[in-house]
């Protein structure tokens, strides 16, 4: 079993910039992809940016060139650094993790949620 743990969350002015920790903790054999979600009141929860263990990034076209991810792999923790913040980022910030269970193989590979972290971006 996987926890994830979201920080960093706030209240922050259009312009502004904000810092999304998440830290993974349980029993697991690896990690392989994480990466951030939001879903904001009445919509599809939509993929934000996501990193490969390898540290290749994915971003969505709204925050491309805004926010970057990027991740710990010796702390199980990815973070969203998130600049020039508008009021369409508000919403509910998930963090997702790919990881592969069990002790010994055969492996199972399983998705993780945190419970989310709000981002309020607001005058």
């Amino acid at each position: 079993q996987v926890q994830l743990v979201e920080s960093g969350g706030g209240l922050v002015q259009p312009g502004g910039s904000l810092r999304l920790s998440c830290a993974a903790s349980g029993s697991f054999f690896s990690i392989d992809a994480m990466g951030w979600y939001r879903q904001a009141p009445g919509k599809q929860r939509e993929l934000v940016a996501a990193i490969t263990s390898g540290g290749t990034t994915t971003y969505a076209d709204s925050v491309q060139g805004r926010f970057t991810i990027s991740r710990d792999n010796a702390k199980n923790t990815v973070y969203l650094q998130m600049n020039s913040l508008k009021p369409e980022d508000t919403a509910v910030y998930y963090c997702n993790a790919e990881v592969l269970l069990g002790s010994r193989g055969p492996y199972y590979g399983m998705d993780y949620w945190g419970k989310g972290t709000l981002v309020t971006v607001s005058s």
